[in-house]
């Protein structure tokens, strides 16, 4: 037999299904000694279920709600409106009548009562669902709260929490509700406190936010609350405001509003003794549930009750250091352009992969931490050096995002934390080996300057692609854990061939770039000159695959019914369909070219579980569109042929312009060997990843393979849940064949949660975010600022693109997004400038912009919110701001 009524006391985080999440809540808030939660009980799912199976149209009007989406606003509200009108208007069964007046005579049936709703899917970890469903205070009688019960079932169904529902991905038929009642306090003043600061997400700070009376009129925003901050014992802010009115329950039940006297109005609300007993109520609170609660409490008496507590779902994961002292925290994702999340196995061998990569600076393995799916580097030592500080922050790693480096410097400004921060081994810091690595490096570097042979970059590629089909050869044979140590002995091979064997090339047009554009500031007095130098070079693997892509249009574009095909093709039959049609076989051997050779990209490339254009050629296919929408026939040559006659012309200039100097002739001849070196062998940076991705792509096909054999022996459901493992748990699981599946499942879980937060740029280890601004001094008034990273002014179209595949181009355009990455290269074709929120002079996004001469400004914090998709806007990529025109 169903139970249809719960007292609290019987009430506890097991019954979650039963009574919802503020009901579940409240049971375990019951249990906590020291804590003060009125009385009362919950009207079961069961009963909810019951009403919803004796409400005949019920059915009907939920599979009409089905075929809707969030945006059908219209259709949801009338929809909506007849499925609570239904459910309000079913009789309540004896059963449940008679199991409410049992419970209302035990709390006491002539109690006022608070009324409200507590679904399934609400005051949860993943998602609140605050103030989706409705609550009625100061309900008194039977009668009056049986009737308000079934307004708390149909609130179920009113328009904000079913489009929430649809945003959240909540099915409307697993989403059960439970109606709390619980006695009324009439308090003298309310309010809700947070037990990390939400403005901050500092974790040391407890955050009280009261007024007088109910806590109704602050949640509905009638007026403004007091705000005190309080951290470990000690109140270190506050903010009175004027509190003109206040909700006061009625005797006859329900609500008013009264007007404050002018003595209330400016008054504190709480005495600081009080607000000093919530924060260890709120401690408390806080420490059973075992992270960050939202609170709302009332005064009564001068005794404090707790009417419920939930936990806070937008904060930022800290690092899971716990070692008592204090940390700062860099997000590596903004520096490498991919601020996504990690898949588990993806996050496991990109660390592995950044382990290796000490000769090129890269901070030591044990100082990378996870937060939020998110990689992190404790850079505490480094700030806490004076000598440290200034290398990290002025040019190390800290310089790489502007806002990065800006939070940086306001963070140094607070003495006290900074000298609160442990001692230790620096993220810059080189082993003896990785010192001698670069010295021996910057020596090569100096005679291949001199050499200036162009050979030496072709023939490193040419080696590399020899290596890697002896990888695909060599891997075949591999299987169980000896795969695993075969991958982690090609890394090894991998990191010496490219970054070891490749660092002197990489810095040799780094160092030519710097000199060039120190010298031209000084003798000519211009700037931004290797923007224009940057255009149309030899040997960008990245830049190349851009414009080789209009060649695999130009194909396309030959055969209509190949060019129908594409606009609704199916990847798993792409290409044994694309066969059987005019001019099929000729496109598809153009395609499988295209893609042996840059097949091993997508987006968020450094995640090795992120599915590449090879395994899913329709990704390709926004970009092929737009290319033969916006491009002539031939346009691969064209292009490159322009912007690399603009360069030359830019050299003629600058050297015609040097020659008319004092001393005009020696200053020419340095600048055009600076010149040709530059443009020898800066186009090679783009050539180590993308040699990496190669390997990843290999080591992935081998990984799938795997799986494939886990599934056949029942160990793993599908073939990608080995993403949700890291590299050596899937070792084990390999080699033991045993899994236990509930470690799948919760991570999938968490990699949900994770990706729909954002990660900070830097952190403390008390969760605090910390911030950086821009110097708004010469900008125009309204300009969105960020970093000027590729010269040029444009106007255009805002096309605002989250994910790649979404991606329509018109010509003229101009890209709006997070973040790019090498596969973003061939949409750089079609547009006019870029502005990313992320980024800086040196990455992706910036280098490939200046390549292809676009106007570009990076770093542009909410960009793709601030600016409208359409708009008209100005893109001033030298002084780095965004117009809305």
């Amino acid at each position: 037999m169903y139970s249809y009524v719960l007292g609290f006391e019987e009430i506890d985080k097991t019954k979650l299904a039963t009574v919802g999440g503020k009901g579940a809540n409240l049971g375990e808030l019951s249990g906590i000694d020291g804590i003060r939660v009125p009385e009362g009980f919950c009207v079961t799912t069961e009963a909810y279920k019951r009403i919803i199976e004796q409400t005949p149209e019920f059915n009907a009007l939920l599979k009409q709600l089905f075929l809707l989406k969030a945006e059908d606003r219209e259709s949801i509200s009338e929809i909506s409106g007849k499925i609570r009108s239904a459910i309000e208007r079913t009789s309540i069964p004896k059963e449940i009548d008679d199991e409410v007046t049992r419970y209302l005579i035990k709390v006491g049936d002539k109690n006022a009562y608070a009324v409200r709703s507590s679904a399934t899917a609400e005051d949860l970890p993943t998602a609140s669902f605050a103030g989706q469903q409705d609550t009625y205070l100061n309900i008194i009688g039977k009668e009056a709260i049986l009737k308000h019960i079934s307004k708390c079932w149909a609130s179920l169904f009113t328009d904000r929490a079913v489009v929430y529902r649809m945003q959240n991905g909540f099915d409307h038929n697993k989403v059960h509700l439970s109606v709390v009642i619980q006695r009324m306090v009439f308090p003298e003043s309310s309010g809700i406190m947070f037990t990390a600061d939400p403005v901050t997400s500092n974790r040391k700070i407890v955050s009280v936010d009261a007024g007088f009376g109910l806590g109704e009129a602050l949640v509905s925003g009638l007026v403004d609350a007091d705000i005190y901050k309080v951290q470990e014992g000690k109140i270190v802010g506050k903010k009175i405001s004027k509190k003109k009115l206040a909700i006061y329950g009625i005797k006859e039940g329900g609500t008013k509003e009264v007007q404050l006297g002018l003595d209330k109005q400016n008054a504190q609300t709480l005495t600081d003794a009080q607000i000093l007993e919530l924060e260890k109520t709120g401690r408390r609170i806080e420490a059973y549930f075992g992270r960050p609660q939202d609170i709302e409490w009332c005064l009564y008496e001068d005794k404090i009750y707790i009417v419920q507590s939930r936990p806070i779902t937008t904060l930022y994961p800290v690092p899971d250091v716990n070692d008592g002292k204090n940390h700062v925290y860099m997000s590596l994702g903004h520096q490498q352009m991919m601020t996504d999340t990690l898949k588990p196995l993806g996050m496991s061998i990109f660390r592995i992969w950044l382990r290796k990569l000490r000769a090129t600076g890269m901070p030591p393995g044990e100082l990378m931490v996870e937060a939020g799916g998110r990689i992190y580097v404790d850079i505490s030592h480094d700030i806490a050096s004076p000598t440290g500080r200034k290398t990290f922050v002025k040019n190390g790693f800290g310089s790489v995002d502007v806002l990065m480096q800006k939070a940086l410097y306001n963070l140094l400004k607070r003495e006290d934390y900074i000298k609160s921060l442990p001692r230790g081994k620096s993220s810059m810091s080189m082993t003896g080996g990785a010192t001698g690595q670069i010295f021996s490096g910057l020596i090569q570097a100096r005679k291949i300057e001199r050499e200036n042979d162009t050979r030496l970059v072709q023939n490193i590629m040419t080696n590399h692609d020899e290596k890697v089909r002896n990888l695909e050869l060599s891997i075949r044979e591999k299987t169980g854990a000896g795969l695993f140590d075969f991958i982690l002995e090609d890394m090894d091979v991998t990191y010496n061939d490219i970054v070891l064997g490749g660092y002197s090339v990489g810095i040799v047009g780094f160092f030519a770039s710097a000199w060039i554009a120190e010298n031209i500031k000084k003798w000519l007095g211009e700037e931004n000159v290797t923007d224009i130098l940057s255009q149309s070079l030899p040997n960008n693997v990245t830049a190349e695959m851009g414009l080789e892509l209009l060649d695999v249009a130009d194909v396309v574009r030959q055969y209509p019914a190949v060019l129908t095909y594409l606009q609704s093709a199916n990847n798993e039959t792409f290409f044994e369909e694309l066969d059987k049609l005019d001019g099929g076989k000729v496109v598809s051997k153009s395609l499988q070219s295209y893609l042996k050779k840059y097949g091993v990209r997508c987006p968020g490339e450094i995640d090795i579980t992120r599915t590449r254009w090879a395994e899913k050629p329709t990704m390709l296919i926004p970009m092929l569109i737009n290319n033969i929408k916006n491009f002539e026939p031939g346009s691969h040559y064209t292009i490159f042929e322009q912007k690399r006659l603009e360069a030359e012309q830019k050299e003629h200039e600058l050297i015609s312009r040097l020659e008319k100097l004092p001393g005009g002739r020696k200053k020419a001849e340095k600048m055009k060997k600076k010149i040709s070196v530059f443009r020898n062998f800066i186009g090679f940076r783009e050539y180590p990843k993308y040699a990496l991705m190669q390997h990843f792509y290999v080591y992935k096909q081998a990984l799938k393979k795997e799986a494939a054999m886990l599934v056949q022996k029942g160990v793993i459901q599908e073939p990608e849940d080995i993403y949700y493992l890291t590299f050596e748990e899937l070792r084990k699981v390999v080699s033991l064949n045993q899994l236990n599946y509930n470690i799948i499942e919760e991570r999938k879980r968490e990699y949900e949660v994770y990706e729909k937060l954002t990660p900070p740029r830097v952190m403390t280890s008390d969760g605090e975010i910390i911030t950086g601004e821009y110097d708004t001094g010469n900008i125009p008034q309204n300009a969105l600022i960020g970093v000027p990273v590729s010269s040029g002014v444009i106007e255009g179209r805002a096309r605002i693109v989250l994910n790649l595949e979404d991606a329509d181009i018109e010509e003229g355009d101009i890209l709006v997004t997070a973040f790019t990455d090498p596969s973003w290269t061939p949409l750089f074709i079609s547009i006019k400038g870029l502005i990313t929120e992320v980024g800086g002079m040196m990455t992706h996004g910036a280098v490939v912009a200046r390549e292809y001469g676009l106007p570009a400004v990076v770093s542009v914090e909410n960009a793709t919110k601030l600016i409208k998709d359409g708009q008209k806007i100005r893109v001033n990529g030298t002084k780095g701001y965004v117009e809305i025109l």
